[in-house]
């Protein structure tokens, strides 16, 4: 992951340009409402909870029996925030805990459940009280898709095909009737079911080839009845690698909807030496921003690869885990993976979606890493204390884009933001049209030292004005704290066109959601 050098084309804004060093009047944005293009899948949005750090247990588990006020032993607090994000999806028990995880330990009496060691993160142990049950309580609390990651790595064929029976069958076969003795009698909805995680790596260190020979024959016996069938997903690539793309692409035609891909945003591009959370210089303002913007080419690049072997488009690019990843906070235990989050984070988030609108015929979902206390998370937690971060805030923001369709945009006269060598555009947009008939404009100012004046048009419509939220603050890293848990937090934003026309001014490190009045 070495730092873009020199400019970064054009980021999902359909109009590549190039990018002076400093624009003399302002960035021109023209939204075509007139030509829809796909529509935004809501799981865009979607989130991942792993068996990580306090990621659940602590962070959204604290058990029925807990002072912490909880519906059926997950937090209320935690609860109500989500809710409030619309959260489309979430992705359950891992990450690479899937692929250690055996779900006949986490049914039945929680007392009487096996204690595992969680080897992948901290060594600590596994009490399994969140199983097949306590994750479905989840969702439906959330109104929630489910995604099951299944265990490939040291798991057995027969071992999942009988976890999609206990979760999807509605017969009277021995594992429904265990389902319905452990207080479920009618069958989960499983919307999506992966065959392993992370294949490459921790699932199991396999090649594609080795990998999607297995997975054909894992696909072919996972059997639930039609109605309950849930769409499959394949372990794919990461990073800048597209074989595996290629490969599974060529040969997975069966029932597979998706081929996953992962990404995460290092400051220093170093896995020894991410770099910190906070504190931190503008050089790493910049290096994060600009390594956040090389997976545009990387879904270019994997989307190419799809288009050649699948040119019906019946197979999904799914970005199942992205986000930043610092050094963990001081003090911490390094397999927990817990770290501040802070403006930055939010931009960075911004910066994805405006990516994922763009390549939304094939990006169909992603799932940032992680909900709660874990990477990039949307909540923090401390004994009986939850705070919000600037990445929830990003996420609240973009609320209207789930489900909405795309418009195409493009950008002219757009500045380049520079530090060094490295430049990246100095703003990122995305449109769509949500489903209450309105246009949604999103805007991201990646310079922290400029506030940037936009001119938006909107071709064949007059724009009156622009009513929404932006989302800055003083410092790069400024973050919410038990203590000022509202440090960080959106503020509303309206702005009126003068002479028929509409120009908005960004604030510097800032992000704006507004909806477009005609």
């Amino acid at each position: 992951m070495n730092i873009i050098k020199h400019s970064i084309a054009a980021i999902g804004l359909a109009a590549a340009t190039a990018f002076p060093a400093f624009a003399a009047g302002p960035v021109n944005i023209t939204i075509d409402a007139a030509r829809p293009g796909p529509v935004i899948n809501k799981n865009v949005y979607g989130q991942f909870a792993e068996h990580l750090g306090t990621g659940i247990y602590e962070g959204m588990w604290v058990g029925p029996q807990s002072k912490i006020p909880n519906t059926k032993g997950w937090r209320n607090d935690v609860l109500g925030a989500l809710k409030k994000l619309h959260v489309p999806l979430v992705r359950w028990p891992g990450g690479c805990f899937a692929d250690e995880y055996h779900w006949k330990d986490g049914i039945g009496p929680r007392n009487k459940r096996p204690v595992k060691v969680n080897t992948n993160w901290g060594g600590v142990e596994e009490s399994n009280a969140v199983g097949t049950h306590e994750f479905f309580d989840l969702v439906d609390l959330l109104g929630a898709e489910a995604y099951v990651n299944g265990n490939l790595g040291s798991g057995t064929v027969q071992e999942m095909s009988e976890w999609i029976e206990y979760m999807t069958s509605d017969s009277k076969s021995t594992l429904a009737n265990l389902r319905r003795k452990n207080g479920r009698d009618k069958p989960f909805k499983v919307h999506y079911f992966a065959i392993g995680n992370e294949a490459w790596g921790c699932g199991g260190n396999m090649t594609p080839e080795y990998y999607a020979d297995l997975y054909k024959n894992y696909e072919a016996l996972l059997k639930a009845p039609a109605e309950h069938r849930p769409k499959l997903i394949a372990s794919g690539g990461n990073d800048h690698d597209t074989k595996w793309s290629d490969v599974l692409s060529s040969k997975l035609k069966g029932r597979t909807d998706a081929v996953s891909f992962h990404y995460y945003t290092i400051p220093t591009g170093k896995w020894e030496g991410k770099g910190a959370a906070t504190g931190f210089a503008e050089p790493m303002w910049m290096s994060t921003l600009a390594n956040t913007l090389k997976i545009d080419g990387m879904i270019r690049n994997n989307v190419a690869v799809l288009d050649k072997n699948d040119p019906e488009k019946k197979i999904g690019m799914f970005v199942d885990e992205w986000g930043t990843w610092y050094d963990v906070e001081p003090g911490t235990n390094a397999g927990f993976l817990f770290q501040q989050n802070t403006l930055r984070d939010a931009v960075v988030a911004a910066l994805n979606f405006n990516i994922f609108h763009a390549h939304a015929e094939r990006v169909r979902m992603t799932n940032v890493a992680q909900m709660v206390n874990v990477l990039q998370a949307m909540i923090l937690t401390e004994k009986d204390k939850m705070l919000l971060t600037p990445t929830y805030h990003a996420f609240e923001m973009y609320v209207p884009f789930q489900d909405a369709t795309s418009l195409p945009l493009a950008i002219a006269d757009n500045a380049s933001y520079t530090v060094g060598e490295t430049s990246i555009p100095g703003i990122s947009a995305s449109a769509a049209r949500a489903k209450d008939g309105k246009v949604w404009l999103a805007l991201v100012n990646t310079n922290p030292n400029q506030p940037a004046d936009v001119a938006v048009n909107v071709a064949g419509t007059s724009v009156t004005g622009a009513t929404g939220r932006v989302l800055t603050a003083a410092a790069m890293d400024a973050h919410n704290t038990f203590k000022a848990p509202q440090a960080v937090k959106p503020a509303p934003y309206s702005v009126r066109a003068e002479g028929g026309k509409l120009t908005m001014k960004v604030p510097a490190k800032a992000v704006v959601v507004v909806a477009l009045e005609g």
